[in-house]
């Protein structure tokens, strides 16, 4: 049983966590990446042009950071718009809570953090204006900032994540009792005192 829950706890890691992130980090195709900040210079916005056949497309950004920044979900480090036209299509704060750093390189110890914006589901063909600017965040000092957007961007099943925690749950639990009652191994018959024997031989009455 122990190896059965492991299996269900593997299976719900694979569904919750594995699943989901490879759909937001891997899914379509790289249309471009674009740099929107540097220590240097600032913030500076760019222009993009898009096909309605790029959608449904998915907004990320990456960002390289001196040293380790301290992260908090009360607080936005950035904020991200994008329109066309004239009108807005897509206004998020990003947080880059709960994202896993990636090294950029041994030598410099800078650490790239890679949060989602949102997903363009629907595009008009044309030119969109991204802008990406400071949020409420205090401390964060960013080497560099980089808009990446990728094309044909497949949508992780929003019921995959509660499903697979549900797995990993059960399957942590199971494997617990089943680890604890694996335990408890059965004692010996051969342990218990012999039964007294009757007769000239066993020391009973004759």
């Amino acid at each position: 049983m122990r190896v059965f829950f492991f299996l269900v706890f593997l299976a719900g890691s694979a569904v919750g966590i594995v699943y989901p992130f490879v759909l937001s980090n891997f899914s379509g195709d790289t249309i471009g990446t674009w740099r929107v900040f540097e220590r240097d210079s600032g913030f500076r916005p760019v222009t993009v042009s898009l096909d309605w056949s790029d959608a449904p497309v998915r907004v990320l950004v990456d960002m390289v950071s001196v040293g380790t920044p301290r992260l908090s979900g009360d607080r936005t480090v950035l904020t991200l718009t994008a329109s066309t036209a004239g009108r807005t299509v897509l206004a998020e704060t990003i947080g880059f809570v709960n994202v896993t750093p990636r090294s950029d390189s041994p030598q410099s110890g800078d650490q790239i953090y890679r949060d989602e914006a949102g997903v363009m589901t629907k595009l008009d063909s044309g030119d969109y204006l991204f802008t990406v600017g400071p949020g409420d965040a205090e401390g964060i000092e960013m080497r560099s900032v980089d808009l990446v957007l990728r094309g044909g961007a497949a949508e992780p099943d929003p019921r995959a994540m509660p499903f697979g925690y549900v797995l990993m749950a059960v399957g942590a639990a199971g494997f617990i009792i089943a680890l604890t009652r694996g335990g408890k191994r059965p004692g010996n018959p051969n342990s218990k005192p012999p039964a007294p024997r009757w007769g000239r031989l066993g020391g009973g009455r004759k």
